[in-house]
């Protein structure tokens, strides 16, 4: 099987569904969490979360640190397994989706690149490969460019900067398309002038591509920049979610 990508056309999603975005109505719910909770060794890790991202929004969840906002992400895409409660993705309970479609579907960025040893073309097919597909050097050298890494296929990753790293991070998650991008702070590892050009980076790309997006960032102004609405956890609970000029008033 051989996936293609042909310009930034072939990174929007377009779910065939009566929903448009008229009249400033929404787009029908992309994403859709309903009680969702994890326990680990007694702890409530994620506590009875129901959330919903509409198709083309970005969801910023912010709360201090160890209020569960990586470990929500995770869930989203059942890198670990909800204790209690499911998602649903286009209205479909994700437990009822082969693992391996869902992970397709809903791509996660790490806060950390975890690039393997070997060159920027390697890594960013990974997964792909793994699966027996076919990604072609012109489709990696247009998502490269995108990414502002024009030439770097045959780059060692041992000799990237961090931005750089981060930068084929999302490479690597956005070459299998997926419906939905999940961001586990993008930026929160890098010098200012890496923040800034990975931040535009990403902000060009789900405005440009209506993807859905949901970022966990620990910056109050990176959300207010990048996101539609805000989510804010404390304690694994989700104590306000709304439109960000409301809860970040």
């Amino acid at each position: 099987m051989t996936m293609g990508i042909s310009g930034i056309d072939t990174l929007r999603r377009r779910i065939q569904t009566d929903a448009t975005r008229t009249g400033g109505q929404r787009m029908a719910t992309k994403l859709e969490t309903e009680r969702l909770t994890r326990v680990v060794g007694g702890d409530r890790i994620v506590d009875g979360v129901s959330i919903s991202v509409s198709e083309g929004d970005v969801l910023a969840v912010l709360g201090p640190s160890g209020s569960g906002k990586s470990s929500l992400l995770r869930l989203l895409n059942r890198l670990d397994e909800p204790t209690d409660g499911t998602v649903f993705l286009d209205g479909t309970d994700y437990r009822d989706l082969p693992p391996r479609e869902v992970r397709r579907r809903i791509g996660i960025v790490p806060q950390s690149p975890a690039l393997r040893d070997g060159t920027v073309f390697e890594n960013v097919t990974i997964g792909p490969r793994l699966r027996g597909e076919t990604v072609t050097d012109g489709t990696v050298e247009e998502l490269l460019g995108r990414m502002n890494l024009d030439g770097y296929a045959d780059r060692d990753v041992a000799d990237l900067s961090g931005g750089e790293a981060q930068r084929v991070a999302i490479a690597r998650t956005l070459v299998t398309e997926p419906e939905v991008l999940l961001l586990d702070e993008p930026t929160s590892s890098l010098d200012s002038s890496s923040e800034e050009r990975v931040e535009a980076l990403l902000e060009g790309l789900v405005r440009e591509t209506d993807l859905t997006t949901v970022l966990v960032t620990h910056d109050e102004s990176q959300a207010r920049r990048l996101a539609d609405r805000v989510a804010l956890l404390e304690d694994g609970r989700l104590e306000s979610v709304g439109p960000v000029s409301e809860v970040m008033a």
